[in-house]
């Protein structure tokens, strides 16, 4: 087991190497630029639009605009926002938040390509559902000759669905929060999850759309709740929070021993830490999100794009903050060695009485990362459709992707996480790839968007 994982460990370095990190980054600040600071001066919009129905938009797309925005909310805020942001302090210290913010500032404008480029290249499959994502903007946009990338896209995608992001770091973090909160054991948790999950996705994009629509509103609104009156109790402690997270996002003194070479591979750690995990919990970049993006009900790719900017603010800037500040806060990163749900949890019950921060917590976990499984079994569904241009493997998908999660109990942590970032960098580069290729097409529809309104 100790040569595996140094194996993955070794190849999670490379993968989001120097080469990855100045791509994820660079992309979404050419983006920002060329797009006028769009995700800042147009969120107003883009926040409009989440709730404002479109002239026409029941007349194509397979489900509503909100409805994408939730399943999007659905995949992305798991239990990278919680267990993997503990993780990401743990290792990266607190200076690996403020590379998550930094990756989700610039992220908004990639998302916004996506879904943008997700619409406008989608098509409609044999059963009458919308198909897109960047594998169908890398075939149509970029042509032909690209095929290959977009079927090592859909490869990649696959593979992040039944190794990474979709089942086994989610179901772990259900049973083990269960576990510790309520003393269920892990074998009863992994057996009820896995049921629910298979009658949720058999139901298809709508039923999972439906779940996403009741479930993420309330899940969200209960978690930054309690995490806010956490903040709000330990209020003293915020100034001194903020001002280790932004000295040690350039700074990795505290943990050098003094070594200059050892300082440069320490901010390194920092950095990777940050992004890699601010990618895992919002997605930018990833690509995963135009895939279901492009089932809206909408006739305008830019809208859209808007709408689904919004998911990025909403994982990493607000949830996955609430996370990051409880546990700095607490000041458990420099008294403990606690990693993971643990350290989560510990931060979140200091300051309430009753062991009500677990509680929460373990709530919060469960749905979190139960949505979660739901959006990735649609990804790698469609994913699977478009490698090989037939929905009668579907059924075949699913039950693998439900075996997978039966399985998904009986790992460990660490080696889990690792594959996790692995298999998101693999998914990274022909998407980023794509949507510079396309710049011109997001510029353009833009400004002709923008342009009809005014």
């Amino acid at each position: 087991m100790e040569g595996i994982m140094t194996i993955l460990s070794k190849i999670q370095a490379f993968v989001w190497g120097p080469p990855t990190l100045v791509l994820l980054i660079g992309t979404g600040l050419y983006f920002t630029v060329k797009l006028k600071g769009l995700q800042i001066t147009k969120f107003g919009r883009a926040l409009k639009s989440i709730f404002e129905k479109e002239e026409g938009e029941s007349g194509s797309g397979d489900v509503s605009a909100f409805a994408t925005l939730c399943t999007t909310l659905a995949a992305d805020i798991g239990t990278g926002s919680i267990v993997g942001v503990a993780t990401a302090l743990r290792v990266g210290g607190p200076g690996a938040m403020f590379w998550m913010w930094m990756s989700a500032l610039f992220g908004m404008t990639t998302k916004y390509a996506e879904s943008l480029l997700a619409v406008k290249y989608r098509v409609t499959d044999e059963n009458g559902q919308m198909a897109g994502g960047p594998m169908f903007y890398i075939e149509n946009g970029m042509g032909k000759k690209f095929t290959w990338l977009a079927k090592l896209f859909a490869i990649f995608g696959i593979f992040t669905a039944l190794l990474g992001c979709g089942t086994f770091p989610q179901v772990n973090a259900i049973t083990e929060s269960v576990n510790t909160a309520f003393h269920i054991p892990v074998i009863v948790t992994g057996i009820v999850v896995t049921v629910m999950v298979t009658f949720v996705i058999l139901g298809g994009i709508q039923s999972i759309s439906k779940v996403a629509q009741f479930v993420v509103p309330i899940m969200a609104l209960t978690f930054i709740g309690g995490s806010v009156l956490i903040l709000c109790l330990n209020a003293p402690a915020l100034p001194s929070a903020f001002s280790h997270i932004f000295h040690d996002a350039f700074s990795a003194q505290s943990m050098l021993g003094g070594a200059a070479g050892t300082a440069v591979i320490s901010l390194m750690t920092t950095i990777r830490t940050g992004v890699a995990r601010g990618v895992y919990t919002n997605e930018a970049g990833l690509g995963s999100s135009a895939i279901v993006a492009a089932a809206a009900k909408t006739n305008s790719c830019v809208r859209q794009g808007l709408i689904s900017m919004t998911s990025v603010f909403f994982t990493t800037i607000v949830t996955c903050s609430m996370t990051g500040l409880v546990i700095i806060s607490s000041g458990l990163l420099d008294n403990t060695a606690l990693d993971g749900s643990p350290l989560a949890t510990t931060a979140y019950n200091m300051n309430l009485p009753w062991n009500i921060g677990m509680y929460v917590l373990a709530i919060a976990i469960v749905f979190f990362s139960f949505t979660t499984i739901l959006g990735w079994s649609y990804y790698g569904e469609r994913c699977l459709v478009y490698l090989t241009g037939t929905t009668k493997w579907n059924k075949a998908f699913k039950v693998v992707y439900i075996a997978a999660i039966a399985v998904a109990p009986f790992l460990t942590l660490e080696p889990i996480w690792l594959l996790a970032d692995i298999t998101n960098a693999l998914m990274i580069i022909p998407n980023l790839i794509a949507l510079l290729a396309l710049r011109k097409v997001v510029v353009g529809e833009t400004k002709d968007y923008f342009a009809k309104l005014k």
